[in-house]
């Protein structure tokens, strides 16, 4: 039977239990969203369904203690992050409110031929599920139920099995916002409950943040059913260094795009590939502002045993580790930064998600293009660079669904949000994260 239960990674203790659903609640929410779908998502106008999510926008500013709070127990998130999370929440259920009606809009289309009017009209498909990871409770919830809400699709959200606390407060906020019983619909289901929702007929979509693993396999049931699938995967970002005026300041960026949420964030920087003029003092700076974290829990002791195991894989293949010196003990991490890892590596193509880094050294811009391009994954990026005429070169050049300029934390609720190859597929955030679960109806009126 799959366990929800919050761990406080901290310390191991398990704080409450939650039972998983049974297979006729799972039915019976399925059948409450649909009902949701037919008398309130296809019958209200975007207007009214914009003010309930911006009523959610506001419960979330008055909840922000209550959500922080849920977060550091349950994954370990550092409550000045968890705090900023929800508050990044707000935001972007506030921008869909706002926006959904100019999103949704007619689309007139020109003829080229023939007599009277055709148009695009934007409309709900229906009940989507969602699968959400645990590493942003609040946040990933807010990309995909936004602007689907606004739309008027209903929502089944299955979120991670150490998040059912959040999970719940959520379900009280959508509640408490005043949507209709069915709208929104949080499901404790196990992975086999999933597969059913994503084969049963009524649901129209699937959304799913997670890992490759987590995506292919959902993927696989939703390409049987021919539905529509959203995936959020995993990401080895690159953090290029091609030039700085400023190399304190570049290093602070680095260790920002490393550290966040102790460096468990599928966008975070994960591989710093250096020019070799620079990369002795960036290397030494970096470091030392690394290690200089000693240690930290991740998410779980699972968690930490898989980041422990690859590190141990890549020093076995004559890679460099220089840590903070702490122990590991249960979830609890060492902060470290490795050099020397061989593209033989099993580790050099992996997603490490913790707080340790891999530094690589180039000897020009094409280098480290090749490397920077050398992974599986094709989420975000991040280039620093002095030279203007480069940054617009290089950023064409990486196989990246988003690349960030001399900036990091630099995500908006109007930006895109997804990747490429084994990152995944499709976009959350902005106009596109709309657009996805959509009918685009064309209709053409004869004059």
């Amino acid at each position: 039977m799959t366990a929800y239960a919050v761990v406080n990674p901290a310390t191991g203790e398990t704080l409450k239990t939650y039972p998983a659903a049974t297979d006729e609640e799972i039915r019976a929410a399925i059948s409450k969203a649909q009902e949701a779908y037919k008398t309130w998502g296809r019958t209200t106008t975007v207007a009214e369904r914009a003010a309930l999510v911006a009523r959610v926008a506001e419960l979330h500013t008055e909840r922000v203690d209550e959500l922080a709070d849920l977060m550091v127990s349950e994954m370990g998130k550092p409550r000045d992050e968890a705090v900023g999370e929800v508050e990044f929440s707000a935001a972007i259920y506030q921008y869909y409110a706002d926006n959904a009606e100019a999103f949704l809009a007619d689309e007139e289309i020109t003829l080229l031929a023939g007599e009277g009017t055709a148009r695009i009209t934007r409309e709900p498909v229906g009940v989507l599920l969602g699968v959400m990871p645990w590493n942003f409770p609040a946040y990933q919830v807010a990309r995909f139920a936004g602007p689907n809400l606004c739309l008027g699709n209903t929502i089944l959200l299955k979120h991670a099995l150490q998040c059912p606390a959040s999970a719940e407060a959520l379900q009280r906020i959508f509640d408490d916002a005043g949507f209709p019983e069915g709208a929104y619909v949080n499901v404790y289901a196990t992975h086999d409950q999933v597969a059913d929702i994503v084969a049963d007929p009524r649901v129209q979509g699937v959304s799913v943040t997670g890992s490759e693993r987590a995506g292919a396999a959902v993927a696989e049931v939703a390409g049987r059913n021919l539905k529509k699938v959203v995936l959020e995967l995993g990401g080895s970002d690159p953090f290029i260094v091609l030039g700085s005026d400023d190399l304190d300041a570049t290093v602070e960026a680095a260790l920002a795009a490393r550290l966040g949420n102790t460096g468990q964030a599928c966008n975070a920087g994960k591989r710093f590939i250096v020019t070799d003029e620079l990369y002795d003092e960036f290397l030494e700076k970096f470091t030392a502002g690394v290690v200089a974290n000693g240690s930290a829990p991740l998410s779980s002791a699972g968690a930490a045993d898989i980041l422990m195991s690859q590190l141990e894989e890549a020093t076995a293949g004559g890679a460099s580790l220089a840590s903070s010196g702490a122990e590991r003990s249960g979830a609890h991490v060492p902060f470290g930064v490795l050099t020397n890892v061989s593209r033989d590596s099993k580790t050099f193509y992996e997603e490490l998600f913790g707080p340790v880094a891999m530094v690589f050294k180039v000897p020009d811009e094409a280098a480290a293009i090749e490397l920077a391009n050398d992974t599986p994954f094709g989420l975000g990026s991040y280039l620093f660079t002095n030279d203007p005429e480069q940054a617009e070169r290089v950023a064409a050049q990486i196989e990246a669904g988003m690349v960030f300029v001399n900036c990091v934390d630099a995500d908006g609720a109007e930006l895109p949000f997804g990747g490429v190859k084994r990152s995944g597929m499709g976009r959350e955030l902005g106009r596109f994260g709309i657009e996805e679960f959509v009918n685009r109806k064309m209709i053409r009126i004869n004059a």
